[in-house]
């Protein structure tokens, strides 16, 4: 079944457009959340309130790709869910992404107040800009929240050589969003 017509069951509002969006995509959004939060239950509790969201969501809303906007709400609930369980500390992985990424990615407290939309659409740009192997092992570490050894399986990149690719594609986001005039 295609994204149209799951889309149209939601707007018909038939339950099964539940239970075609779990035979589609419940693999992924499963991955996707518990890439985050390391607990299988969590996950699942997560991807089961996406459907929920989605549920309360569609309509009025009428997404262009049902992949991303499903994966966009599991990753926030995920990543909300995580901050609730750890609010005295936070899991290494996930601390490891957010510092790698403070290195060339304003801090939203600062005096710059950069609308989500424009700094999306200058990332999207800056990955144009990326060979097509590079970009997609900046979006499964920094969106999906693969693990360099899963990153590294997956391309068939030794783990060493993945960090120092990962450093050089940070360099170059940092640069660029300096030509884009955002102080880093």
């Amino acid at each position: 079944m295609d994204d149209k017509q799951i889309i149209a069951m939601y707007f018909d509002r038939d339950e099964d457009a539940i239970s075609q969006t779990d035979a589609v995509y419940g693999v992924r959004l499963f991955r996707i959340s518990d890439n985050i939060l390391r607990c299988r239950e969590d996950a699942q509790e997560c991807v089961n309130d996406t459907y929920l969201r989605t549920w309360n969501a569609i309509p009025p809303t009428l997404p262009n790709c049902l992949f991303s906007y499903l994966a966009r709400i599991c990753r926030n609930l995920s990543l909300t869910r995580l901050d609730w369980l750890n609010a005295a500390k936070r899991k290494t992985e996930v601390v490891s992404l957010t510092q790698e990424m403070e290195q060339c990615i304003p801090d939203s407290h600062r005096d710059l107040h950069l609308e989500e939309k424009e700094l999306g659409r200058i990332l999207n740009a800056f990955l144009k800009t990326l060979p097509k192997e590079n970009q997609m092992i900046f979006v499964r570490r920094y969106w999906f929240g693969d693990s360099l050894e899963e990153i590294a399986r997956r391309y068939g990149i030794p783990e060493s050589a993945l960090v120092a690719r990962m450093h050089r594609i940070r360099k170059k986001l940092a640069t660029y969003l300096k030509k884009e005039g955002i102080p880093v």
